[in-house]
């Protein structure tokens, strides 16, 4: 079949490369240079069925940020196309272990997981390898075009035949090969699930050819593996499968979680499964799903005592595609008792690598994500037909939490006896959940030291900076807050969101003296002085009218008025209270209990119901104690930085990556070394995103850096740009020098088998500095003429071979001495080359 083509192109090995005679062992190494170690989290993102450009933008935007330690991704290999529809279930069809799927290609698969390792975050794929596609299908599509027939069970691309299947009666004691016995391990294990062409695991040959297709996923950076229907492959075979795999490229061996579904006993019950790796958490989902739809307070002893799987075995999660679907676990569709379920699973420390899961929405369970006519996957839209609970900020701030609180018990336990609880993690963090139908206001023991913490549910933390987007939350010298948590929401805190030592800050005096400051802004605005004397004369005894005015907002968006007592709404933005525009300023007047400490925040909200809280911490005061008061605040300032995005378009061989550099500490002060990567997830659109100052004059360029550390420098003057108030993006093409390059034609004659590619490596980094692993993808359009045409820089002297690689990953060289030529200063050039 035709080679795949593109700029990237990493090559897998299950064991040796084989060069002039010699056998040398393969390092597993992807060309483009990964991050030399991940974050350290455990916390999985599971992106179900996003595209490969769509997860690698994700990976760089939000959870290598968050502290996510893990994304698994949809199964890549080939699967079956429908005609008409195209249900999600087709990926779980495979049709050969090539790597050009609904998700995307093969160079699209490679450079996602670059650019996840780059922002820490693991890859665990899932990987479909109990069966192949389905023998009641009657497609003979799939999506990257491997070949296959599944009435004779002949898949060319790996190649599978009909011998490397179960079949009736060597193996599967039913002629129709259904399962008819879902206790029995013979039928379980060795016939065919819902008609899916059960693999014959037993065979060297076909565990051979799984670990080969597991060990390329190795190669090109894969972290683990989600194991699909494991509960279908006989547990020695799986073994035997898991040992002849490598390390990953971080050094570890990969993760493995088995789907083993509960209800059977003895060797097909989950626990049966656990020397292979963890199983997937179906009972924790479950039983989560029956307390957050009855008592959370019962959740109080959750864990292995309930029947889970022991903690070290049990990959906790809410739901995922299948569930969902079912009905057995809650779903996006459950709204907010959906996120708090998220984070309390992410609070409470069961089990092993926690999952949030994102997917897309839909109304018939087989429907097909958002994708093109021919069924290809389109981008992650988070407003349009996906649900992105990775984002929601109470969750993916959780993840920080989840990341701090490691190693520390729950702690500080409270319940109301039906659906307020809260709990600590020793002294490392706390939170309350409140799955009641109305705001609860209690005293919490916190087990925290005193200080002022973040609430990370309904903001963002800054350490650098020591400052939360959202409300924050006093804890005394003695571990107590009193918290307000709203209908269907939660308060979490912890350790390194506090800016520490002590309690609040006296308000009385800030209150007199907004209060003195206030009495001229109210006699220049006459509606609000007009509202406010209406208030005051109608102020039931033993509360204050307090007018609150606000100065210097940022937009024009409504202003609302929330905070820590019932009449600001105790901190719910629903509740928050409206507030009246008068030329620059905002204002309203509420009526409040006298001389009483008060917190508050004014926030925006937008025509969508979209909530940008005031930055900063919390405004503090003692409410008048008198019949009327007034309070005049100036909004917290922004930030004095803009999030400024550098695009460039620039095309690399296979293993360069470019960066930015310039004039400002932030881009390096010329300093290579220390200048910004770039990510490819757009190839050959190299985009980042870098923090400067505000209102600042810049210089910088583009350079590009090989695998050894050579460094190429863009040509002409350095570019210039000043940043605004707001951030912006740079949209810019890498200057090169008026010579063009010389265009080179490799066109080798070789035969080849089903199976196996040729391709082209040498001296210099456009043929991948004689790196099998960089070799370049020859075109098999006019076979047995195998041809790909490169860009090389005039008058430039190099050595190449040509290499056969076939589907196992073994390598063959050519025979005899190295080929050469040197460029011409321009023009272009072909090579008729036969196979030595």
């Amino acid at each position: 079949m035709p080679s795949q083509s593109g700029r990237l192109r990493a090559l897998f090995a299950s064991g040796a490369l084989v060069a002039a005679g010699t056998v040398v062992p393969l390092a597993l190494t992807s060309g483009t240079a990964h991050a030399s170690a991940p974050n350290g989290g455990d916390v999985i993102a599971n992106m179900f069925m996003w595209n490969w450009p769509s997860v690698a933008s994700e990976c760089t935007a939000v959870l290598g940020p968050k502290g996510y330690g893990a994304v698994q991704v949809a199964p890549p290999q080939d699967s079956i196309r429908l005609s008409g529809s195209h249900p999600w279930w087709e990926i779980y069809q495979p049709v050969g272990y090539d790597l050009n799927s609904r998700m995307g290609t093969e160079a699209q698969f490679q450079a996602m997981v670059t650019t996840c390792h780059n922002a820490g975050v693991k890859v665990y794929v899932d990987t479909v390898v109990n069966h192949m596609s389905g023998t009641d299908q009657s497609s003979t599509d799939s999506y990257g075009g491997d070949s296959f027939n599944v009435s004779n069970r002949s898949y060319s691309e790996v190649p599978y035949t009909s011998a490397d299947f179960h079949s009736y009666p060597n193996n599967c004691p039913n002629s129709n090969l259904s399962i008819n016995d879902w206790n029995n391990q013979t039928q379980v294990q060795e016939c065919d699930l819902e008609n899916l062409a059960d693999l014959y695991t037993e065979t060297d040959d076909v565990r051979s050819k799984i670990a080969g297709y597991l060990n390329k996923l190795i190669g090109y950076g894969v972290d683990g593996f989600r194991v699909d229907s494991a509960k279908h492959i006989n547990q020695a075979d799986m073994a035997n499968i898991e040992s002849r795999l490598t390390n990953t490229l971080w050094g570890q061996r990969p993760y493995v979680l088995q789907e083993v579904y509960p209800g059977s006993s003895g060797n097909l019950a989950p626990a049966a499964f656990e020397s292979n790796g963890s199983v997937i958490g179906f009972d924790y989902a479950d039983n989560l799903k029956n307390q957050f739809t009855g008592n959370i307070a019962n959740l109080k002893t959750f864990g292995q005592s309930w029947g889970l799987e022991p903690s070290a075995s049990d990959g906790a999660m809410v739901t995922n595609h299948d569930t969902e679907r079912n009905g057995s676990t809650l779903s996006y569709k459950n709204g907010a008792t959906f996120t708090l379920a998220n984070e309390f699973m992410l609070a409470w420390g069961y089990g092993v690598q926690p999952s949030v899961y994102s997917g897309f929405t839909w109304n018939s369970s087989d429907d097909s994500p958002p994708a093109d006519a021919n069924g290809y996957v389109t981008n992650t839209d988070c407003s349009n037909g996906w649900y992105c609970t990775d984002r929601i900020q109470g969750v993916a701030n959780m993840v920080g939490w989840h990341n701090a609180a490691q190693g520390a018990a729950v702690a500080n336990w409270y319940d109301d006896g039906s659906n307020l609880i809260a709990f600590s993690r020793g002294s490392k963090a706390w939170i309350a959940i409140n799955n009641e139908n109305s705001t609860q206001t209690r005293t919490f023991q916190t087990g925290l030291a005193a200080g002022t913490y973040c609430d990370v549910i309904h903001g963002d933390y800054t350490a650098a900076t020591s400052s939360c987007s959202g409300p924050t939350v006093v804890v005394d010298a003695n571990g107590n807050a009193t918290v307000s948590v709203a209908a269907k929401d939660a308060v979490a805190l912890y350790a390194t969101t506090s800016s520490g030592g002590g309690t609040t800050a006296s308000p009385s005096a800030s209150a007199s003296a907004s209060a003195s400051a206030s009495a001229s802004a109210s006699a220049s605005a006459s509606a609000s002085a007009s509202a406010s004397a209406s208030a005051t004369t109608s102020a039931p005894a033993g509360t204050v009218a307090e007018t609150f005015t606000v100065s210097g907002t940022p937009t024009s968006a409504p202003m609302y008025l929330v905070g820590s007592v019932t009449g600001l709404g105790s901190w719910a933005p629903a509740s928050a209270l409206p507030m009246t525009q008068s030329g620059s300023t905002w204002t309203v007047t509420v009526n409040l209990p006298q001389s009483t400490a008060i917190q508050y925040k004014y926030i925006e909200k937008d025509s969508s119901g979209n909530v940008t809280w005031e930055p900063g911490s919390n405004h503090s005061a003692t409410t008048g104690s008198g019949a009327a008061a007034s309070l005049t605040d100036s909004y917290n300032g922004s930030s004095t930085s803009v999030s400024e995005t550098f695009d460039a378009n620039a095309t690399t061989w296979y293993g360069q990556n470019v960066y930015v550099v310039g004039s400002l500490p932030a881009l390096g002060n010329w300093n290579t070394a220390n200048a910004v990567p770039l990510s490819s997830a757009a190839y050959p659109v190299w985009a980042g995103t870098v923090a400067l100052p505000a209102n600042t004059a810049f210089q910088y360029k583009y350079i590009k850096k090989d695998p050894d550390g050579t460094v190429e420098w863009e040509t002409g003057a350095n570019r210039t740009a000043t940043t605004g108030t707001s951030g912006a993006t740079l949209g810019d093409s890498w200057n090169t020098a008026a010579t063009s390059p010389v265009g080179v034609t490799f066109d080798e004659t070789k035969s080849t088998v089903t199976g196996q590619h040729v391709y082209v490596v040498g001296s210099i980094g456009a043929l991948g500095f004689w790196d099998p692993t960089k070799a370049i993808p020859l075109s098999s359009a006019n076979y047995p003429v195998w041809s790909t045409t490169l860009s090389i820089t005039p008058n430039t002297y190099f050595e190449y071979k040509y290499i056969v690689i076939d589907s196992a990953g073994n390598v063959t060289w050519e025979s005899g001495a190295n080929r050469a030529l040197t460029t011409g200063s321009s023009g272009a050039v072909t090579l008729n080359d036969n196979w030595k």
